[in-house]
């Protein structure tokens, strides 16, 4: 048995944490760890899984509530850990309860309460989609590059913490919404489902404490880091004009271009909202490129952000 106020470490036996805390079950299958490890350490465990052992007992130690160490882990461990998270909600979780749901509400079309209930968890589960997939496709797209080397100066991890919201709290509405409004039919299915919202809506507000307290601040320390590099400035920021003067440069309609790239949109849906040939859109966008020097839609939709051109909360809405 692990002493409440001891640090898991690498000597540990891996059934051991699981033992102290059930809750590192969900972490190992999110680092891909398969269970049937024995009496193997966390060290031999990890090793074998081509895990990293610092990131592993970051995130076991403070989901467990044992300490803080963003400064020692490997973001690029942290980052895959994260993303397996997002598949596991997105594909399996979430999904799962919303058929669990449907079972154990009554929607034989004479409820009115049972079909807003799943209309509620569908735009939940919607917005859950959308800033997940902001995650995936712009903030740790950004990460990834700065541990390439790569610096993209219109961007930096406190863009994104600052906006950062706890996506759990609207599941726990919803099942204050289900406890005080819907009568009780099958009480052991409904009940049985409401378990399974309040372990989802916890799990989702420990994931999202696990970004603020161990990702951003790892993230924060490699961006000092290139910082303090003079190379790395010089070769990925330093221009001819500054950031300024080329916003200056552009013209409202590409502007325009850049607010319906950061919103998602494809070139033909860009013609049709503007009013454009495609031709007129490809055109504007390769300008862009040459005028900005950033050659993706990740980086335009970053630079969109910083220069106030959309709001973070606009991107989660599309």
């Amino acid at each position: 048995m692990i002493e409440k106020t001891t640090l898991y470490d690498s000597s540990h036996k891996m059934r051991s944490l699981i033992s102290d805390n059930s809750l590192l079950l969900m972490v190992l299958g999110r680092f891909g760890i398969s269970l049937g490890f024995g009496d193997r350490t966390v060290k031999q465990v990890c090793e074998q899984s081509n895990v990293d052992v610092a990131t592993f007992l970051s995130v076991a130690n403070f989901i467990s509530g044992k300490g803080r160490d963003y400064t020692s882990l490997s973001l690029t461990s942290l980052i895959d850990y994260l993303k397996h998270a997002h598949s596991y909600f997105l594909s399996y979780n979430l999904p799962t309860i919303r058929r669990r749901l449907i079972e154990a509400l009554d929607c034989s079309g004479t409820d009115d309460s049972a079909f807003l209930i799943i209309k509620l968890y569908d735009g939940y589960v919607s917005e859950v989609r959308k800033h997940m997939n902001y995650e995936n496709d712009i903030v740790f797209t950004y990460v990834e590059d700065l541990i390439k080397g790569t610096v993209n100066s219109s961007y930096s991890i406190r863009i994104f913490a600052e906006k950062h919201n706890h996506i759990g709290e609207i599941l726990m509405q919803l099942k204050d919404i289900i406890i005080g409004y819907y009568p009780e039919k099958d009480n052991d299915m409904l009940n049985s489902v409401l378990f399974d919202i309040i372990n989802c809506e916890q799990d989702l507000t420990t994931h999202c404490q696990v970004e603020d307290a161990l990702f951003v601040p790892a993230v924060e320390l490699m961006e000092k880091s290139i910082n303090a590099s003079e190379s790395c400035y010089i070769s990925d920021i330093q221009e001819d004009v500054s950031n300024e003067e080329k916003f200056n440069l552009l013209s409202m309609r590409e502007k325009d271009i850049i607010v319906c790239v950061a919103k998602g949109m494809s070139n033909k849906e860009i013609a049709d909202t503007l009013n454009l040939s495609v031709h007129t859109v490809t055109t504007h966008r390769r300008n862009l490129s040459n005028k900005l020097k950033i050659h993706s839609t990740a980086g335009l939709t970053i630079y969109a952000i910083v220069n106030r051109l959309v709001d973070l909360q606009d991107i989660w809405r599309e």
